[in-house]
């Protein structure tokens, strides 16, 4: 579905991403762990459109994607970003209709509005309120619903448990695997690295802008590098 290939970044002298190379199927989650600085967020800019990669390729669906932001959730890919960049001003419901605003389609809308409600009921409770004055959480959730309301086959989460309480982290994750259910393929980077795995059928492990180790996210689990690297305690 998506494959990224000898992916090279620079911001100014330094090298963000350094030949990462990936390959995401239809109905998975793939999960992107590293420490901070490691260039996961650099990698999913990069397959959105915002950040301009010096050389590598990337192909979605057997053809090269576009390098243009709103060509890249036309052609089907939707990106939750990190730290959620809610619209604060704008209402709950204004800020889901933000996400489809390419969109044309007023049934199709209409039915997805629906389907993110089913998701986040607590969205709709709050459908008038200002997103500015929702909590951590529900910002987090109104994030993802935005995502959602493209219509996206591949949707891009970004650290979407930053600064959450445990429950909340929780919660965040079986919605994860909830959208998943909904035949949607995820790319996930987040630096819980044992929820990341947890939920994944395949991960990369992200170090200094190379990858450096991939597999099946069971195998990841259980490895003691990874677990003395990224897991610690696991609770």
């Amino acid at each position: 579905m998506l494959r990224v290939e000898n992916l090279n970044v620079f911001y100014g002298g330094i090298h963000a991403l350094k030949g990462v190379s990936i390959d995401v199927q239809e109905g998975q989650i793939v999960s992107i762990i590293g420490s901070n600085g490691a260039g996961k967020s650099t990698l999913l800019n990069t397959i959105s459109g915002i950040v301009k990669p010096k050389e590598g390729r990337i192909e979605y669906r057997g053809k090269e994607l576009p390098r243009v932001p709103h060509r890249v959730v036309k052609a089907g890919i939707s990106q939750v970003p990190e730290g959620r960049l809610v619209f604060a001003n704008l209402t709950v419901k204004e800020n889901l209709m933000m996400g489809a605003y390419l969109r044309r389609d007023k049934k199709g809308i209409e039915r997805d509005l629906r389907s993110v409600f089913r998701l986040f009921p607590r969205l709709e409770e709050r459908i008038n309120q200002m997103a500015g004055t929702l909590s951590g959480g529900e910002q987090q959730m109104l994030a993802m619903g935005r995502g959602l309301m493209s219509s996206p086959d591949l949707i891009l989460l970004d650290e979407p448990s930053l600064g959450l309480a445990p429950l909340l982290v929780k919660t965040i994750f079986e919605i994860i695997e909830d959208i998943k259910r909904m035949n949607k393929t995820i790319l996930l980077v987040e630096q819980n690295a044992y929820k990341a795995l947890s939920v994944a059928d395949k991960a990369y492990v992200l170090e200094q802008g190379r990858i450096t180790r991939e597999g099946s996210a069971r195998d990841l689990l259980r490895d003691k590098t990874i677990q003395e690297a990224y897991l610690g305690k696991v609770q």
